[in-house]
């Protein structure tokens, strides 16, 4: 039973989220920590850290780590939770494949038409609020209070905008300067 509710929950998730993985991710704390209380608020913020520091899209990496976390705190087999992780995987991204697949099909139909842009101009806010959302979740009083914390951020912002440092160094460079801090 657990494998159709994780597959419909990511699923769902799938659908609505719009914005790419940090969009999704107050949407899958909401189901799976608040409303299913399939894990606590702690491991998700460690399956978040996990998932940012894997390569891939953090909302996938974020539902394959999830499925296999709930499927392994029920006591299933190694199978099992590999199992329950891909479930959760493909769940999230069927949505978008269906969705893109469609607007393939369909897009030389409507893609001189006005109203097909003013929705896509209509999505940007609701995009930002979604991964502004996300950023929230993850703010611990542990980490909004840190001096540190604050100086990682100014820091790769002064770099990736004024700089125009390549982000994946940025990330390096504050990755390893946050194990060094903590």
């Amino acid at each position: 039973m657990i494998f159709l509710e994780l597959f419909w929950t990511f699923f769902v998730i799938g659908i609505f989220s719009f914005g790419g993985g940090y969009a999704m991710l107050s949407l899958i704390q909401s189901k799976v920590v608040t409303e299913h209380a399939w894990i606590t608020a702690e491991q998700f913020t460690d399956i978040v850290a996990i998932s940012q520091a894997t390569p891939g899209p953090v909302g996938i990496n974020s539902a394959t780590y999830i499925g296999y976390t709930i499927t392994h705190n029920m006591g299933y087999s190694e199978w099992g939770c590999i199992g329950g992780s891909a479930l959760a995987s493909l769940a999230v991204v069927l949505p978008s494949f269906i969705i893109v697949l469609t607007i393939c099909r369909l897009y030389q139909k409507v893609k001189k038409s006005n109203l097909f842009a003013s929705l896509m101009k209509e999505l940007r806010p609701f995009v930002i609020g979604m991964i502004a959302a996300a950023a929230g979740i993850l703010v611990t009083p542990q980490n909004f209070f840190h001096w540190s914390s604050w100086l990682l951020l100014a820091g790769a912002f002064i770099s990736c905008k004024f700089f125009k440092a390549n982000p994946i160094w940025v990330i390096l460079a504050g990755g390893l300067i946050g194990l060094l801090i903590y």
